[in-house]
């Protein structure tokens, strides 16, 4: 991967998430206290003049623990064979151990930030949190939108400044 500025990377947002999905990571990987999530639900784009990521996360997620006392985070996005890594990481909780192991897919040390990247990815994308707010009911104008959130765990939305983007050629 090459490094790229936030405004040269060129992206089907809505692609990424929805269809390809990406990883979420948060915590810190020289103490090894990180885990990851697929992610189906974000965003990329600009807020307060500076390039950002939006991010959400439930409460019932380990993940969200990570997030909150960490202050970075990644994005990963991954060729079409790691889908059934993804899959699994999407499907099974880091609270009961160390599930990454359990998948083809190698945490790195990120070049800008504490929370690892993938070797295998074709992009990363690295945020340091800078904003975050709680999804509440009272604000759905779309009362479908509550379908979402059976159990009420409505997320919590992180937005982070992008601070370092690494991507394959595909990306530029």
């Amino acid at each position: 991967m090459k490094e790229l500025r936030p405004d040269e990377l060129r992206l089907c947002v809505a692609d990424a998430f929805l269809n390809r999905w990406m990883l979420l990571t948060a915590g810190d990987y020289a103490s090894g206290e990180y885990n990851t999530m697929t992610v189906a639900w974000g965003f990329l784009g600009a807020m307060w003049k500076r390039p950002v990521a939006i991010a959400v996360v439930r409460p019932t997620r380990y993940t969200y623990t990570l997030i909150n006392v960490h202050e970075t985070f990644t994005l990963c996005a991954f060729p079409k064979e790691y889908r059934s890594d993804l899959t699994y990481l999407g499907t099974h909780s880091g609270r009961e151990g160390d599930k990454i192991a359990r998948t083809s897919l190698t945490p790195v040390a990120a070049s800008s930030v504490p929370a690892p990247v993938f070797e295998e990815a074709e992009l990363a994308i690295e945020c340091r949190k800078i904003y975050t707010n709680e999804i509440v009911p009272e604000n759905m104008i779309d009362a479908s939108i509550e379908a979402d959130y059976p159990d009420g765990d409505y997320h919590r939305v992180y937005y982070g400044e992008i601070v370092a983007v690494h991507g394959s050629d595909d990306y530029r």
